[in-house]
């Protein structure tokens, strides 16, 4: 390899040196030779001639070998450039895709689980672990009937041998929670085969659904009576106005919520909501969320008891609980004073919105609790004011009058909720989190954004961007003006109770 570096070396200047030898033998020929034969000038002057032809030859050879070189370098730096840019997209997809799977992994309400051919845990998410009261090293690599009970063990235990030749195995079946309240397991078992057709491995999808312990699993169901809303009247009140045969489709009673209620098996959360762009004179925002004591374990999965309570339209007494319950809150607990006064957004449901009656009990609340009415904000969804306007418009405007704050939640832009704007003032414009999560990626989602923002300046309201997850979202958010973002890479939520401790240390 060396000697044909050489030659190659050697090549590109013998030319030169021979135009060189030959100008030097005119010269010298020239000064010192009289009477030369005319022939010998001759030769040599068309040698140097060629020689002269050949070193044009080699540089314009060398400049087109340069063009070409400059060619590919350009072509290889646009590669190198495209490849930079599509490992920093990659990068970014990646990490996007792992928040999303982790909010995924804590709120889906489903107890997931895979075990391998060995019947070893190799994957579970956190309802799945929060059922046994585990953590996660308590469980990873275990065989099911190391950490989980005989009676849950027993259930999977007859259908693994099924599962593992391929079968897809769909089960029902009862089991108790630590706190002896039913449940009724919907269960999947789906067998994971490799691009072989190799069985390799199993999920199990587990779906617990709350059950009346008094009630065995219900085939059918039948229409329920709407049970009275009046704070006032007791629970052994409601209990002899109640059916024995008002239950679900999954053996909830009516008499079950009411005692719910009551009980106050309901615990409240709350997600901080903050100024995208940071402002100390801004006051403090928290969404109230609202779980059942059996739900807060993972006993249950979240959200899944409310659909009985508006099932036997009850939402009107939950939300007067809720609001009850934010306000003792509100007189009773003092916080430091950069956060003297914080204001909580309050979920209110569809058939609240049609409660005449809800308004007074909000102001009488206020009047008892001693507490600013400006520190409650209601949140109505957009899809719950559409389907009952008129309700919607009477509930925002007297509210709106005590002095309480009105937020339309979900808004999409859609010339329906235009309509509704058009008639209902509202504080705040919730933007909805299918939009937010998709302005990166979409043009289409960002100008909707952009144009509903552009509405909130026109009517002079707030926006708030909601599943705001990651911080390249956040800055976004803050090219466009947004004033508010609220998701899990803001804060999670957490107990009220908590800001209890917080605000007495």
């Amino acid at each position: 390899m060396l000697k044909t570096s050489l030659t190659n070396t050697i090549e590109q200047y013998l030319i030169a040196f021979i135009a060189l030898i030959v100008t030097t033998t005119l010269i010298a020929v020239n000064y010192l030779v009289d009477n030369l034969a005319f022939h010998w000038y001759a030769v040599l002057w068309a040698g140097l001639v060629l020689s002269i032809l050949g070193m044009v030859g080699q540089l314009v050879a060398a400049e087109k070998k340069l063009k070409v070189s400059s060619d590919q370098l350009s072509v290889n730096k646009e590669r190198l450039s495209n490849e930079i840019k599509h490992r920093l997209w990659a990068e970014k997809t990646t990490s996007e895709t792992k928040v999303k799977s982790q909010f995924i992994d804590e709120n889906i309400p489903v107890m997931l689980a895979y075990f391998n051919t060995d019947q070893r845990c190799r994957y579970h998410n956190r309802i799945f672990r929060r059922w046994f009261g585990l953590k996660p090293d308590q469980i990873d690599g275990h065989l099911l009937q190391e950490f989980s009970n005989e009676e849950f063990f027993s259930g999977i235990k007859r259908y693994i041998d099924e599962v593992m030749v391929g079968k897809t195995i769909h089960n029902e079946r009862i089991l108790n929670s630590t706190k002896g309240f039913p449940y009724i397991f919907t269960e999947q078992y789906i067998p994971h085969i490799d691009n072989k057709g190799k069985i390799i491995g199993f999920y199990t999808l587990i779906t617990p659904r709350a059950q009346e312990k008094n009630r065995s699993a219900v085939k059918g169901s039948i229409a329920a009576k709407p049970i009275p809303t009046d704070s006032k009247t007791n629970i052994e009140e409601k209990d002899s106005n109640i059916s024995s045969d008002q239950y679900s489709k999954s053996g909830i009673s009516a008499a079950r919520i009411v005692q719910a209620i009551e009980g106050g098996e309901f615990n409240l959360y709350c997600q901080k909501i903050v100024p995208v762009k940071p402002n100390p004179k801004s006051l403090i925002h928290q969404e109230v969320l609202i779980r059942m004591a059996e739900e807060e374990n993972n006993l249950m999965p979240p959200g899944s008891f409310l659909p009985f309570v508006e099932e036997f339209k009850m939402m009107p007494k939950l939300d007067r609980w809720v609001v009850e319950n934010v306000l003792k809150w509100l007189s009773t607990n003092t916080t430091p004073k950069s956060e003297a006064e914080q204001i909580f957004c309050l979920n209110v449901a569809r058939d609240t919105l049609s409660d005449a009656q809800f308004p007074d009990f909000v102001q009488s609340k206020l009047k008892e609790m001693k507490v600013a009415s400006h520190l409650l904000c209601f949140e109505v969804e957009e899809s719950d004011a559409t389907s009952a306007p008129e309700g919607a418009l009477n509930f925002s405007e007297k509210l709106r009058k005590l002095g309480c704050l009105v937020s339309l939640c979900s808004f999409s832009h859609s010339q329906t909720s235009l309509n509704l704007l058009n008639k209902m003032k509202v504080d705040y414009l919730k933007i909805d989190g299918s939009l937010i999560c998709n302005i990166l990626s979409d043009d289409e989602y960002l100008e909707q954004v952009v144009a509903i923002n552009q509405l909130a300046v026109k009517i002079k309201a707030k926006t708030i961007a909601e599943l705001v997850e990651t911080n390249d979202i956040v800055v976004k958010l803050r090219e466009i003006g947004i004033d508010f973002a609220q998701g899990f890479h803001i804060a999670k939520p957490t107990p009220l109770k908590e800001r209890e401790k917080e605000s007495s240390q």
